[in-house]
């Protein structure tokens, strides 16, 4: 699916991070004028180095809690992509009054700012982390009822709740994304996401311990998360306006089980050992048969494959100082302080 935003200018809240440093160069692809907010709470402004040099790109380094930051990085942008939130249950359950204030108070604060900034189009990307528990043995779709486990979970919600709200009554086409978890190379990669956890653990020779190996979860990677935002973008505003997709695809639902076993495909000596009892209790599959219907979203990549280019990056030595390292993953937050 080839995308046309030659006339459009996005700002991409957020667009230093995992996915966000990914989806920058492919809306410049596109041709988009591009324009990034963040704060770099990871120390993660590196992943933007590829892409500053384009006369497209312009960099706001800045706090999205603070309105005239959002109102200045905003001026004259057509569409809002918000990435950014303390992302994951860890960092969250870790800064919880800075989760509260980061994903749910500033997000709700600058869906309000919109209509006063003429944006056009603002896609927000939840979690299907939001259905939390759900019987296995059946699709939550959509109209499913959430269940959330976790705080960073409840913020999201607390968000969706707000915009839906007000997507009748704000001029800008307000879209939700409930988005599968995350997998994918990226400038700013992470090893904190179970995908890329085990591939990295069993490809660099360590001993794997699974906990509750048969819950289920859907995956995504992230270029497909990139593909469905630019899906949204350029839809027709009456098939996007005040709605939730759920992004990713019912063939890329599996177990932990199942992940290790197509990681051992390729690291047969693999030493993995299974426990229950985890303090996470998430179980769910996923329908994701709207987005596909209504918009003509397909995936083009997957885990099976994906796991193969991992583990052979991994075993060539690409990410030898992962051990111990803060860089690859959603740890500790700098920069940012909690508000009173």
């Amino acid at each position: 699916m080839a995308f046309d935003l030659s006339d459009r200018t996005v700002l991409v809240v957020g667009g230093a991070g995992y996915v966000g440093s990914v989806m920058v160069p492919l809306l410049l692809d596109a041709g988009a004028s591009v324009r990034v907010l963040d704060q770099f709470v990871y120390d993660n402004g590196f992943s933007l180095a590829p892409v500053l040099d384009d006369p497209r790109v312009a960099l706001h380094r800045g706090d999205l809690r603070d309105a005239a930051v959002f109102a200045e990085a905003a001026r004259g942008a057509t569409d809002v992509v918000m990435l950014a939130s303390l992302v994951g249950d860890p960092v969250c359950k870790k800064y919880p009054e800075l989760a509260q204030q980061v994903n749910a108070d500033a997000t709700k604060a600058i869906i309000d700012s919109l209509d006063g900034l003429g944006v056009q189009r603002f896609v927000f990307t939840s979690t299907c982390s939001n259905y939390g528990i759900h019987d296995s043995a059946t699709l939550a779709d959509e109209e499913s009822e959430l269940n959330p486990q976790s705080l960073y979970a409840r913020t999201k919600i607390e968000v969706e709740e707000h915009l839906l709200k007000s997507a009748a009554s704000t001029d800008a086409s307000m879209t939700v994304l409930r988005i599968a978890t995350a997998y994918g190379l990226s400038p700013r990669m992470r090893f904190d996401l179970t995908v890329s956890q085990f591939a990295w653990e069993i490809a660099s020779g360590q001993d794997l311990l699974v906990f509750d190996a048969d819950t289920w979860r859907p995956y995504c990677h992230i270029r497909d998360i990139s593909k469905a935002v630019m899906t949204v973008l350029t839809a027709a505003p009456e098939k996007v306006r005040g709605e939730v997709f759920n992004v990713g695809d019912t063939t890329q639902c599996f177990t932990k089980r199942m992940i290790v076993e197509e990681v051992q495909k390729h690291v047969p000596d693999a030493v993995v050992s299974y426990r229950e009892g985890d303090t996470d209790p998430r179980n769910y599959r996923v329908s994701f048969a709207k987005i596909t219907e209504r918009l003509g979203f397909t995936v083009d990549h997957t885990v099976q494959d994906y796991l193969a280019q991992l583990t052979t990056a991994v075993q060539a030595g690409v990410f030898p100082d992962v051990a111990g390292s803060t860089r690859y993953g959603n740890y500790e937050v700098r920069h940012l302080e909690p508000r009173t």
